[in-house]
């Protein structure tokens, strides 16, 4: 009985709302840097992985339906949800208040909400029609305890989660003189980047950007465009990436996504990029650098192993059918 007195009042002392503006976002960023602080390196998502996940709901939603804030009375953020195409759902929670019974009720809003989307928009029906997708690292047994109770089930896909420490030496790169490896130029290239991400990512979500969407990711906070490393043809194609984000405070960077064009792959583009991008990560203060890559994707697994990224983790997803 006291668990459940508990749960109660944790949750009706605090307030809830949408998503209203960038200043929300930076507070989000905030909060996954200070829970990190206070755990570990996997049981949070990368600042990163947050503000790509923000991009992706910014492009093909709205972040004022989309994402949900939790916070105490003294108006501190303690939790955010966010409902994104597919559909998916992902929600982190402040340490300190984890399992008091918010990520129950964070659940409840995006079900609800699925619900609305399929009944009174069924032009957007293939939008939404698909399983309801969340997951968790594999050590994270009481995610996966909650998952499961709420009758998610293993999809069988997975990706690994990659480090590497910045003592180690990082390699050089030797590519022929007909190619640059630097950080993409400001606004004259964003048209070319942009239509680089199209092209590695079609037709998948995360390939579905613009240009004027690649010129908002550029104005985002946490986005460094030093750290948004490109290799160029002479003729000024884009044809290997690597977009790279920090986490200041606990001094982790973080990679993706990464790709090459077809015509281009298996030339030691993504490589260079990769290299560039860890001495950007090291000149920035990290000392160390995560990576994330499909469990089946051995061209990218040999590709960070390679440049002295450890498997470290492994993130599962879980669905719930209809």
């Amino acid at each position: 009985m006291k668990s459940n007195l508990h749960y109660v009042a944790s949750v009706r002392s605090l307030t809830s709302r949408f998503y209203e503006t960038e200043h929300d976002l930076q507070q989000m960023q905030g909060l996954l840097m200070e829970a990190r602080s206070h755990t570990d390196d996997w049981h949070y998502w990368h600042v990163g992985d947050l503000t790509w996940g923000f991009f992706m709901v910014a492009c093909h939603l709205n972040p004022q339906e989309h994402i949900r804030l939790w916070h105490d009375d003294e108006g501190t953020l303690v939790s955010y949800a966010v409902l994104g195409e597919d559909p998916s759902f992902d929600c982190q929670v402040l340490p300190e208040y984890e399992w008091s019974g918010i990520e129950t009720e964070a659940l409840v809003w995006p079900e609800t909400r699925l619900t609305e989307l399929r009944d009174l928009r069924p032009r957007d029906g293939k939008q939404w029609s698909g399983n309801f997708v969340s997951g968790s690292r594999q050590d994270d047994a009481k995610r996966i305890t909650f998952l499961e109770l709420h009758e998610f089930r293993r999809s069988g896909y997975a990706e690994v989660n990659l480090l590497r420490s910045l003592d180690e030496p990082i390699a050089e790169s030797a590519l022929p003189s007909v190619y640059q490896v630097r950080a993409v130029a400001d606004a004259g290239e964003i048209s070319n980047r942009a239509a680089a991400q199209r092209e590695v990512w079609h037709p998948w979500t995360v390939g579905k950007v613009s240009d004027d969407d690649y010129a908002h990711l550029m104005r985002l906070p946490g986005y460094h465009r030093d750290l948004d490393v490109v290799a160029v043809t002479s003729d000024g194609v884009i044809a290997a990436y690597v977009n790279g984000w920090i986490d200041p405070v606990n001094r982790i960077g973080d990679f993706g996504p990464v790709g090459a064009l077809p015509a281009y792959r298996r030339q030691g583009l993504t490589r260079a990029a990769l290299l560039e991008g860890l001495r950007r990560m090291q000149a920035r203060g990290m000392d160390r650098v995560c990576i994330s890559t499909g469990e089946s994707n051995t061209p990218a697994l040999r590709l960070y192993e390679s440049n002295g990224f450890k498997i470290v983790n492994k993130y599962l997803e879980y669905v719930k059918t209809e």
